[in-house]
């Protein structure tokens, strides 16, 4: 936990049929998916370890959840707490809060989708302060080509946010909000009070609208340099692997390298490393491992 600041609950969505990837999901999650050289589900993560999360509720289905809990454990080898719930059913992404409603408590939550990839210059300060500003919600945009895809928030004259429309035929602004959100803990109240969706589904942008007309929304904006990345496509999958396997190669440190995280991080110790380390030798996983543990890693800023 950074000093100064309550204990903030992490959320990973990874629940979901896959369906725009089938047949490669009939067979498994679609966060389990290699994006190059660890499976998706590690990216989400790394934001939330990066933010200073350690205690983290991981949505899944039935049939997928003993994968997860044979890829993360109980997150022990990380230094963190790694629970599991499932969602029967689609209901949305705002459905979250009820099923982490336990979980959640009465601490602020950051929830952050299963497929989405982040990495840019100072991403980490932005999530201090994000977390920092614990008494409504933030959420992080980033500029897209075709802002009718996404649900897009558009801003006043003083850059507060003045509006949220999904996928909208005429957008207000190109700024996409991403599968990145910061909430206060009343968040779970504000997602009981929303009324499903035509689709049958609570949704996101119905709960940050809430906190907009509260006056208590602010947002990120993620600018040039930075990649946002939805890997739910085969497109976009091989868009991410092939961007991931680039930036590691140029500059020879990992994105999204859980163990580093948590090295760095002062959560593990030497011991806990090296078992790891072992449990992986052999892979070019491993011997990044082995570089890390003897002061040769990339400094941990792996997204």
């Amino acid at each position: 936990m950074l000093a100064g600041m309550r204990p903030l609950r992490g959320i990973v969505m990874a629940a979901g049929t896959g369906s725009r990837l089938a047949p490669v999901t009939l067979g498994v999650s679609k966060h389990l998916l290699p994006v190059y050289d660890k499976p998706m589900v590690f990216y989400p993560l790394s934001v939330l370890m990066l933010a200073g999360v350690r205690d983290v509720l991981l949505i899944t289905t039935k049939d997928d959840l003993p994968a997860y809990q044979r890829v993360l454990g109980q997150g022990d080898h990380l230094g963190m707490d790694i629970r599991y719930a499932i969602q029967q059913q689609p209901g949305g992404i705002a459905e979250a809060f009820h099923i982490g409603r336990d979980f959640i408590g009465s601490d602020p939550v950051s929830l952050v989708l299963g497929d989405n990839i982040f990495y840019g210059h100072a991403f980490t300060p932005m999530l201090q302060k994000a977390r920092a500003t614990n008494t409504g919600a933030t959420l992080f945009a980033h500029a897209v080509h075709d802002p009718r895809r996404f649900g897009v928030v558009s801003f006043d004259a003083d850059g507060a946010v003045q509006g949220l429309v999904e996928k909208p035929q005429n957008p207000a602004s190109q700024y996409a909000v991403t599968g990145l959100y910061f909430f206060s803990a009343d968040v779970v109240d504000v997602a009981v009070s929303i009324a499903p969706s035509a689709r049958g589904e609570r949704e996101i942008i119905d709960v940050l609208e809430v906190y907009r007309q509260q006056g208590r929304l602010q947002a990120q904006l993620l600018g040039r340099g930075f990649t946002w990345l939805d890997a739910g496509t085969p497109d976009s999958l091989l868009e991410a692997s092939m961007f991931v396997q680039a930036v590691e190669h140029r500059q020879g440190m990992k994105i999204a390298c859980l163990e580093e995280i948590a090295w760095n991080a002062g959560w593990i110790n030497a011991q806990t490393l090296l078992t790891r380390l072992d449990q992986l030798r052999g892979t070019p996983y491993g011997r990044y491992l082995d570089c890390v543990l003897n002061g040769q890693g990339g400094g941990g800023q792996s997204t």
